[in-house]
């Protein structure tokens, strides 16, 4: 019987998700899967192009349907899209599951992915574009949170530790 995911990242572009979980899986010695390379691997493109031909409307759908298939099947690591939380449905999915929000300021966001224009969202204004982004979404990431981790000047190996000792994880 499938338990769900052992541990489901969450966060904004750029806070580590995909480096995080596949650190985590490794030192869990599991699997891990990420929702957005889902979207890509079955539509044949990338998360940008089908924002800018068919719309964020239709990439919503599609997220939707990846993230209940991903939380039904996967038991490992499992990283969500940035935007999957602004889903009533996901949210109420993600309830009792350990959840970690991973957070970040907007200068590390910077410092990060120099919020360049592969992210549909930040395509004008990136900076301000990324406030208004965490301010919509804060709130709903620390909803579906069991545990909040900072990422703010940490490697990736200090927010896999950080995420297994906030979850009583040992390896």
């Amino acid at each position: 019987m499938n338990t769900g995911p052992l541990i489901v990242l969450v966060g904004p572009m750029g806070s580590g998700k995909s480096t995080v979980g596949a650190l985590l899986a490794e030192r869990l010695d599991t699997s891990y899967r990420d929702t957005d390379a889902d979207i890509v691997a079955a539509e044949g493109r990338e998360i940008s192009d089908i924002f800018i031909e068919d719309g964020e409307e239709h990439f919503r759908a599609l997220e939707r349907e990846a993230v209940r298939a991903a939380v039904a099947e996967h038991t490992g690591v499992l990283a969500l899209g940035g935007g999957a939380i602004l889903d009533a449905g996901i949210r109420e999915l993600l309830s009792g599951l350990p959840v970690v929000y991973l957070s970040m300021d907007v200068e590390e966001a910077v410092r990060r992915v120099g919020l360049n224009t592969a992210r549909p969202l930040l395509a004008v204004n990136p900076r301000r574009q990324w406030r208004e982004l965490m301010e919509a979404r804060r709130h709903l990431y620390t909803e579906v949170a069991r545990v909040v981790v900072a990422t703010d000047d940490k490697t990736p190996d200090e927010v896999a530790q950080a995420v297994l000792d906030a979850l009583e994880l040992q390896k």
